[in-house]
């Protein structure tokens, strides 16, 4: 403290805090001696003053948490986080509960009956049908999808000549509508032309196949169709994650004298595993809710090639079942928790190590 200056007594810091309003109007500061007075000089109780002083401390911290990046952040993320709630977690939350009524007619009839129709579903043959249909397409999409995808991402990663050519074309199908690839394979797999009448005609006869009118594999015929559209996305994705690796790791690798096969199986691949599950999760969200391709497609001999969503469609908008349409979305939802709660899980632990 220079020289010559008087020093303040310590209340003084505590008079700038304490100043407020009191009765009439008048400014309230602490005295020197201890006590609350007025500018007019009457006393005021400590309690009475401190009271007078919340509302404006309430008010800066008001005002400070509003100019904070927490309060900057719910702003702008309330209104995304109300339209999930709205339009997809409610309805999620109306399918369960229009699944445990008695809504099967055209006026809607909100009678609980539990699980009854639960067990309608799980009685019904077309429903059981579907849910092997299921495990089919899914499998046969999935393996397609991901086996296809990472060859035709290591093929492109080779920086061949027109890469960008390449990649748009087999990237393309992913932009062409369901509806459009379901009438373009219909064709194609007719038993009668399309690629039968091709085999037929350069003599690989052996070839031909009965594709969606199956009863029982139709629906792999069905899957081809899907991975077709859909393998060139799982590309894109595994050839972001190629281009990550660093190219240490691969010249590593060849100095301590691993080939090609070695660095992809002991190197890349492992380095590969979290979008391998990305691809699992995408792959087997899109064999749960397909519809469009098998709709055009159609329901093929004994159901072979049918889908459930499109059982569900029927049920809901064709035979006005509402409660076993919602019965049927529900064990859709079901199905996706089971697919997509682990990998967000997994997620959260990457996030946190």
């Amino acid at each position: 403290m220079s020289r010559g200056r008087r020093s303040r007594p310590r209340a003084f810091a505590f008079t700038a805090l304490a100043r407020g309003r009191g009765a009439g109007g008048s400014r309230v500061f602490w005295s020197w001696r201890g006590m609350m007075r007025t500018t007019n000089g009457s006393a005021v109780s400590g309690d009475s003053g401190i009271a007078a002083v919340a509302p404006a401390s309430r008010a800066r911290r008001r005002l400070a948490w509003l100019r904070s990046d927490r309060a900057l952040a719910v702003l702008v993320l309330s209104p995304s986080i109300i339209a999930v709630a709205v339009f997809i977690y409610s309805f999620i939350i109306w399918s369960f509960y229009i699944s445990t009524v008695k809504w099967n007619d055209f006026v809607p009839n909100y009678t609980f009956v539990g699980l009854d129709n639960w067990i309608t579903l799980f009685s019904d043959s077309r429903f059981l049908t579907d849910l092997r249909n299921l495990v089919l397409y899914a499998a046969g999409f999935m393996s397609q999808c991901i086996i296809l995808g990472f060859i035709l991402a290591v093929l492109i990663d080779q920086k061949i000549t027109g890469e960008s050519i390449f990649r748009t074309i087999f990237i393309f199908p992913f932009a062409v509508s369901g509806i459009v690839t379901g009438v373009a394979w219909r064709w194609l797999m007719r038993p009668e032309a399309g690629l039968n009448l091709l085999f037929h005609s350069v003599g690989l006869d052996f070839l031909r196949s009965p594709w969606y009118t199956d009863p029982n594999t139709g629906i792999l015929a069905v899957s081809v169709a899907g991975a077709w559209q859909f393998s060139g996305y799982v590309m894109a994705l595994y050839l972001a994650a190629l281009r990550g690796i660093s190219n240490d790791l691969r010249e590593a690798a060849a100095i301590d004298g691993c080939n090609t096969f070695n660095l992809y199986r002991y190197v890349i691949i492992p380095l590969l595993t979290p979008t391998t599950f990305t691809a699992i999760v995408l792959t087997g969200m899109g064999s749960i809710r397909v519809f469009d391709i098998p709709a055009v497609i159609g329901t093929g001999a004994a159901f072979g090639a049918d889908a459930m969503a499109n059982y569900m469609f029927t049920l809901t908008f064709t035979s006005l079942k509402y409660a076993l349409g919602a019965t049927i979305a529900s064990v859709m939802i079901l199905l996706s928790a089971f697919l997509v709660v682990p990998y967000l899980l997994s997620m959260r632990r990457e996030a946190e190590q």
